[in-house]
């Protein structure tokens, strides 16, 4: 059987400017791979993430690195020993799933999809900016709040006044010390907040044994496979699972049932992506406790046929976008 491996990297401007503590972003840009196999093409995506020392040249070179194996006949299984965990694996991962199922391979892996809820983002800006994108989404079911270390609690508490029914969930990418999410605890309970993403930097995660907390705390630089979850125990509540770090779908299901093992939540997070990294999130998603799948929404132009957005509920794309047509529902 003829098989191939291809790479190509493409940009998607966003239609406003991407804000978190670590900096701005106007600009998704990704790496896609297609797979193709007997005649069928399966594709994936990759979104290369600087915080774990990725590029897009990086990640082209790794996929290309394999393209020989795949040629004679590299499987998914194998592909978990031949790429560490990250980008490049996740694209090619993923692209092995969508081959499979269009081949007719494991037809009861992939689950039928449905609409989810999920978390719509509010990047940092000025606290009055921030409240007046709160408003837009009052009656969205979950929003999330990025915050640095500027002005949080007017910026919380203005995000609060205009969206007070929501779900809301606050995200620091790594931005707080221990001192500053201790003091912010009060608050973070008044306020209703489900939970606090990632508040210190991974290199303290022992810091949160001391950390007498009123809201759960959730890893996400700090949790990429589920080799990391015994150490995660006792200090974090809940785990973000995202392809890109779990280096694809198939670790993502393991760190998923690992997670719910050792009693953690669970929460499936994306990069700015298109469509096609999102599809196969959602099959995390729908076993998820927290669903934060909005990067497309970021985007002037999705991919054609993919997911959208209506009023905080992720829809499934149209069918044969990602996996076979008939496991894809639209109900």
């Amino acid at each position: 059987m003829l098989r191939d491996l291809r790479t190509r990297i493409e940009s998607f401007p966003l239609a406003t400017p991407f804000r978190i503590s670590r900096g701005v972003r106007t600009v998704a840009e990704i790496v896609e791979v297609t797979v193709e196999a007997g005649g069928i093409t399966g594709r994936g995506e990759a979104v290369p993430y600087a915080r774990y020392g990725e590029t897009l040249e990086s990640v082209t070179q790794q996929v290309a690195g394999i393209r020989g194996a795949f040629c004679e006949g590299l499987t998914r299984a194998e592909l978990q020993k031949v790429l560490p965990a990250g980008a490049a694996r996740n694209a090619v991962d993923c692209a092995l799933w969508d081959l499979e199922s269009k081949s007719g391979g494991s037809p009861n892996a992939l689950s039928p999809l449905v609409r989810v809820a999920t978390a719509l983002t509010i990047g940092i800006d000025t606290p009055d900016d921030m409240g007046r994108e709160a408003k837009r989404l009052a009656n969205v079911p979950v929003v999330k709040v990025k915050v640095d270390t500027g002005e949080v609690e007017a910026c919380l508490r203005a995000v609060r006044k205009f969206a007070p029914n929501p779900e809301l969930i606050v995200d620091p990418n790594e931005s707080w010390d221990f001192e500053l999410l201790q003091s912010l605890q009060p608050l973070l309970e008044e306020l209703r907040v489900a939970f606090v993403e990632q508040p210190l930097p991974s290199s303290e995660d022992a810091r949160l044994a001391e950390l007498a907390r009123r809201v759960p705390v959730c890893a996400d630089e700090s949790c990429h496979t589920s080799d990391d979850l015994d150490r995660l125990s006792g200090l974090y509540d809940i785990v973000n699972i995202k392809l890109d770090k779990t280096g694809g779908l198939t670790e993502a299901f393991n760190l998923l049932e690992s997670a719910r093992e050792r009693k953690f939540g669970v929460m499936v997070g994306c990069m700015i992506s298109s469509s096609l990294s999102i599809v196969p999130a959602m099959q995390i998603g729908l076993q998820a406790d927290y669903i934060d799948l909005d990067g497309p929404v970021w985007l002037k132009n999705d991919r054609a046929g993919g997911v959208c957005v209506k009023d905080g509920w992720l829809m499934p794309p149209e069918p044969g976008f990602w996996g076979a047509p008939e496991v894809v529902s639209s109900l």
